[in-house]
This record gives structure tokens, C-alpha cells and sequence, in this order.
């Protein structure tokens, strides 16, 4: 009868497929942010900078939708997911104290969490 020789450290798996979920958000923001910056560009480019032209892109209107605010706010949102990701993935790759490492995480968060608010409370007080 042949013995069962263990080879390496057993692992236990668990929370498959997160990374695919975090793989698909990541591309998904990507994209939202690039449709964004390219729609800014166009704004910036063919329209005077002044106040008034500033305000005019964050409030316009469609069909009584507030659509200059709605997309702006997507936009952040989509960047504020997108940070996030990316800077746990450094926290998890290179930070190595757990404890440490939680800090970081939640540091992270509350920073999120305030740039967010502090940007929605600027861009729907317009």
C-alpha cells in the first residue's frame, strides 16, 4: 500500500472567485471614468472657462433629469471603487502585520468615504 506524503502546507480555500467579481468592477469603472474624462475633455475644450460654463456642465438638464450631476456623481463613484480596489490589493500584497494591515484598510475607507461625501455634497449644492 502506498503512504500519502504531504507536500507543501495544506490551504484551505476560501472566497472563490472574489477576484473575478473585483476583476470585472475594476474594467467596468475603468470604463465609466473613460467615457467621463473624454466627455470632460470635449466640454473643456469647446467651451469657455469661466464659472458659468463650469456650472452650466455639472447642472445641465434632460427631460427634467439632473443628468450634469448623475453622471458626475457616477463618475466619482466609479473612481472612489476603483481606488479602493486597487489600494486594498496593495495593503493585501505588501503590508504583512495584520494588524497593520487593517489599519491601512479602514484608514482607507473613512478617506473613501469622505472624499465622496465631501464631493456630493459640492456637486448637488450647485
Amino acid at each position: 500500500m502506498a503512504t500519502h506524503e504531504q507536500i507543501g502546507r495544506k490551504r484551505l480555500v476560501v472566497g472563490a472567485h472574489y477576484g473575478s467579481f473585483d476583476f470585472l468592477v475594476q474594467r467596468m469603472t475603468a470604463i465609466i471614468l473613460a467615457v467621463y474624462s473624454v466627455l470632460f475633455l470635449i466640454c473643456a475644450l469647446f467651451t469657455s472657462i469661466n464659472y458659468e460654463s463650469w456650472k452650466g456642465f455639472f447642472t445641465f438638464t434632460c427631460f427634467g433629469l439632473p443628468l450634469g450631476q448623475i453622471s458626475a456623481t457616477l463618475a466619482f463613484f466609479s473612481l472612489a471603487w476603483h481606488a479602493w480596489i486597487g489600494v486594498r490589493d496593495i495593503w493585501m500584497d505588501y503590508v504583512k502585520p495584520a494588524g497593520l494591515r487593517v489599519g491601512l484598510h479602514v484608514l482607507t475607507v473613512l478617506w473613501l468615504i469622505g472624499s465622496v461625501l465631501f464631493f456630493a455634497n459640492i456637486v448637488w449644492s450647485l
